[in-house]
């Protein structure tokens, strides 16, 4: 599977856990166990993102810029995750928070899938693509395994 069909896939996840934790009211098991989830798929897709996505991408001079403003996002993100943890549950900041995290990875999703994604089919043969998917998959799954 070519990296951006791989990466896609995680999308799809963090895409879905944002709508269902956005529809949450109160400081409810459903909301907390949400919450640990979308920030967990976070985290493990960061990691996996960086290491097989960008740092590849930073190698070449037409991705380069791309690659660190992806970088970039993911510690926003990391930061917004922070606030939203360290707000109280039931608290209209909390939702104030949630929907500006929500905001900022659906932006970051869009720009990897309208930009990014291919600018990198561009400069990428088949091969590497292929391999760097098979790279994110495994380190995917490995966080996975490890996380339970």
């Amino acid at each position: 599977m070519k990296i951006d069909q791989a990466i896609r896939l995680d999308h799809a996840i963090q895409r879905d856990l944002i709508e269902q934790l956005l529809d949450t009211t109160g400081d409810s098991e459903e909301r907390r166990g949400l919450f640990k989830q979308l920030k967990q798929e976070l985290s493990i897709h960061a990691d996996a993102e960086e290491r097989h996505f960008y740092v590849p991408l930073i190698e070449i001079d037409r991705t380069q810029e791309d690659a660190r403003h992806g970088i970039a996002e993911h510690h926003e993100i990391d930061e917004l995750v922070e606030q939203v943890e360290q707000t109280a549950f039931d608290s209209s900041g909390w939702l104030k928070h949630a929907r500006n995290l929500a905001d900022k990875v659906l932006h970051h999703l869009e720009e990897e899938e309208q930009d990014y994604f291919p600018k990198a089919d561009k400069v990428l043969s088949d091969e590497q693509s292929e391999e760097m998917g098979d790279q994110y998959l495994n380190a995917i799954n490995d966080a996975r395994k490890n996380s339970d």
